[in-house]
């Protein structure tokens, strides 16, 4: 065999040891005016990141290493936070309920602005698949661009402010009176028509509503209902890592 034969050979193994072997990266970039609490969450029972909850000031960025390549998990931004004089931590919205800026295990509470991702190894010859979610809500811009060895892959994003167009029924208040988050139709009402439930239950029987296009018109690359798929649900060669920035 040649050179050229055994370099091509070894490609997949040097591509898994530029990356770190096994390992991703998840970069967090805070582009608000205002200081984020970012939270993560790791589904289907697997084990948590190294950090599941930090404070992000504005123009400040946190980088998480050593994230599985076969990571299943959404990440999501807590706006309007404090410690009370007891020492509970909350937010004003997407707060995890955990009392901590960790949040050890606990999801968003809706509604929030997520963004999802089910990674692939490097050289598995499968698809990493992330989105923008507004399917739970939202309360802050944000975005999910893939880097390194899928830096040739697209972005997706969300980066319009549905707060400042969100109908007083869906809207959530914060103590001085200013919408600090929006919530989806589902999680206002609970009907089938905008849950896609029952009935609803089908990409067929259950099209956009006027609520979802609202959130649509911001954010056209996000979720903005259950049955989005179509323009929202976006792919990249196993092996990139990401970077997250709030208010894009």
């Amino acid at each position: 065999m040649d050179a050229r034969g055994s370099f091509y050979l070894l490609l997949p193994f040097l591509v898994l040891l530029a990356r770190g072997a096994g390992a991703a990266t998840l970069t967090f970039n805070n582009k608000c005016t205002y200081t984020v609490w970012p939270g993560t969450l790791t589904g289907g029972g697997g084990g948590q990141l190294s950090s599941t909850g930090f404070e992000l000031a504005p123009g400040a960025s946190f980088t998480i290493n050593g994230v599985p390549d076969t990571w299943s998990g959404r990440v999501w931004g807590r706006t309007g936070c404090a410690t009370d004089a007891s020492g509970k931590f909350t937010c004003a919205a997407a707060d995890c309920g955990s009392g901590q800026v960790s949040c050890n295990g606990a999801g968003a509470i809706p509604p929030a602005s997520l963004a999802e991702f089910t990674l692939a190894a490097a050289g598995s010859g499968k698809q990493d698949f992330y989105d923008v979610s507004l399917v739970d809500g939202f309360n802050l811009p944000i975005s999910a661009t893939p880097q390194g060895s899928g830096s040739a892959c697209s972005a997706t994003s969300c980066p319009g402010n549905v707060n400042s167009v969100c109908p007083p029924e869906l809207a959530v208040k914060g103590s001085d009176g200013s919408v600090v988050a929006c919530k989806s139709a589902c999680l206002a009402f609970n009907q089938p028509q905008y849950c896609c439930t029952g009935s609803y239950g089908s990409p067929d029987t259950c099209p956009p509503t006027n609520y979802s296009k609202i959130f649509k018109a911001q954010c056209p690359q996000a979720y903005s209902y259950a049955y989005d798929d179509k323009t929202s649900t976006f792919t990249c060669a196993g092996g990139a890592d990401f970077l997250i920035t709030f208010c894009p």
